[in-house]
């Protein structure tokens, strides 16, 4: 069912038995990743379009180069979901400091700041974890 292209390099997840392998959109062919290409592509900043030339320099076939891209775009949104999900962790418990604080009133020189000023700060860092997350 599956037929192997020409495989010159292994990129691996977690346990380096597990080649990250992609499947095109036929289901015919099984491809290899080379992971740390992607990485090196992500850390530079690189635009889809100049990734897709640089593999077909490279001297790739069209199979290929649609999975490099497809997980290359797959591992970016990852990582800015994960930012998204740290700043909703940190907003949700600023908000829930805030809330806490402002019902006991520790010190009352300090209520406007932390009801007002906290609070804000908390669902601003919400919103843009919301953002990054959802987008």
């Amino acid at each position: 069912m599956f037929k192997y292209c020409k495989i010159k390099e292994f990129a691996y997840i977690g346990i380096p038995l597990l080649p990250l392998l992609a499947i095109s959109s036929q289901m015919t062919t099984l491809i290899a990743l080379n992971r740390e290409q992607i990485l090196q592509w992500i850390s530079e900043n690189k635009n889809t379009q100049a990734i897709q030339d640089e593999l077909q320099a490279q001297g790739h076939e069209p199979e290929s180069i649609e999975s490099y891209i497809r997980e290359f775009k797959k591992i970016k949104y990852a990582r800015r979901q994960s930012r998204g999900f740290i700043f909703l962790l940190v907003g949700a418990f600023m908000g829930f400091l805030s809330c806490v604080l402002s019902l006991t009133n520790p010190v009352p020189d300090l209520y406007y700041w932390i009801l007002y000023g906290v609070t804000s700060i908390s669902i601003s860092l919400l919103c843009i974890g919301l953002y990054l997350v959802f987008e």
